[in-house]
């Protein structure tokens, strides 16, 4: 608490397409072992390390352990405020990664085998709550950022945008979202596939499913932990007693913990001359690559010294000011860089590596 961490930043390589495999494009993305990946194509020769490096045949459930996602989940339940956020280009797997396949449905559930970090993390939530023997209250908000405006995908009828504030004390926050007490995994991923059923997606010629919004589902997890008789010296105000997201409360129980839980589907960085698109698709593209941009500045600012450090433009986007306590605030941080190993891709591949090198030198201050 209060000391200098880093993001933890991960890598998932997928498998190349059929239609990547039938037009003839070499993979050139080769995993080295111990978080290290080499490219290798003409006039490209580099080597990156990351904490953890998913080749194509890790499963869902190796990259959910291998990430340090289960220990995320600990540390929101015992009050810290964490993010996860899958990026890279279109196409690459990020919602794959975080929720499993798209064709899944509540009448139709995916093979546990093929569930995302979303779903396992649930699990591994509610589990915890239970062997813990906490008194636990669970809640989500479900919201996308589309074309620059934030809109509620929980909330009764058509997504209606939502206005953005900023407060002294809780930083930036959406007004008026609609929070939804759960109880069950039955309900918390029914409201997922619910919210994501709402989701803006087109298809254009790199993805049949391709995301046109960035997706912020959080869980809020407030436990109050009872004990009817505190140890001598460990009451409210003693040394060794809990601190910040903790407060104290009546009749001799434990504080009130209050965490998050954050999962942050970022839509793809993509070229309108790949992918083709026209009209609303070119302009839904251009919104998209913009606070991807404004997303990236801020994370090469944040990369410096802190003493070195100038302003960091957090109000250039949404999407910013959303991220700015995960970024550079006081929330831990989990980012999982998604990339094809197509020598089609290699431009976005590389720009991907080498944005998630840069993110792996900011840091917080939990």
């Amino acid at each position: 608490e209060g000391r200098e961490t880093r993001l933890r930043v991960v890598l998932r390589v997928r498998p190349l397409t059929c239609t990547e495999t039938r037009r003839g494009d070499q993979q050139v993305v080769h995993s080295l072992g111990d978080g290290a990946v080499h490219v290798s194509a003409a006039r490209h020769d580099a080597t990156f390390g990351f904490s953890a490096v998913f080749d194509a045949g890790a499963s869902q459930e190796a990259v959910f352990e291998g990430s340090g996602m289960r220990q995320l989940v600990e540390l929101a339940i015992d009050g810290f405020s964490c993010t996860v956020f899958a990026f890279g280009q279109t196409g690459s797997g990020k919602t794959y990664t975080l929720m499993g396949p798209l064709a899944q449905s509540e009448t139709q559930p995916a093979s546990p085998a093929l569930l995302g970090l979303m779903q396992r993390s649930f699990t591994c939530l509610l589990e915890q709550s239970r062997s813990r023997g906490s008194d636990l209250a669970l809640s989500a908000s479900y919201l996308e950022i589309y074309n620059e405006q934030v809109r509620d995908l929980l909330s009764p009828g058509p997504p209606c945008a939502l206005p953005l504030r900023w407060s002294k004390t809780r930083g930036f926050y959406v007004e008026n979202q609609l929070s939804v007490e759960f109880e069950s995994l039955e309900a918390i991923v029914s409201l997922l596939l619910q919210g994501s059923q709402r989701r803006r997606t087109s298809a254009h010629a790199l993805n049949r499913h391709s995301s046109r919004s960035h997706a912020l589902l959080t869980v809020h997890v407030r436990s109050r932990a009872v004990s009817a008789h505190p140890a001598p010296g460990q009451g409210w105000g003693a040394p060794g007693s809990a601190r910040g997201a903790n407060t104290p409360t009546a009749g001799g129980a434990c504080p009130s913990k209050q965490g998050t839980l954050c999962f942050v589907d970022l839509a793809g960085s993509e070229r309108v001359k790949e992918t083709g698109s026209s009209g609303e698709l070119s302009v839904e593209a251009n919104s998209i690559n913009r606070s991807l941009l404004a997303l990236g500045h801020c994370i090469s600012l944040l990369a410096k010294p802190r003493g070195k450090r100038t302003h960091i433009p957090y109000r250039d986007s949404k999407l910013t000011r959303l991220l700015a306590r995960s970024l550079g605030g006081s929330g831990i941080t989990l980012m999982v860089a998604c990339i094809s190993p197509s020598s089609r891709c290699l431009s976005e591949t590389l720009s991907t590596l080498h944005y998630a090198s840069r993110a792996r030198k900011v840091t917080t201050r939990p």
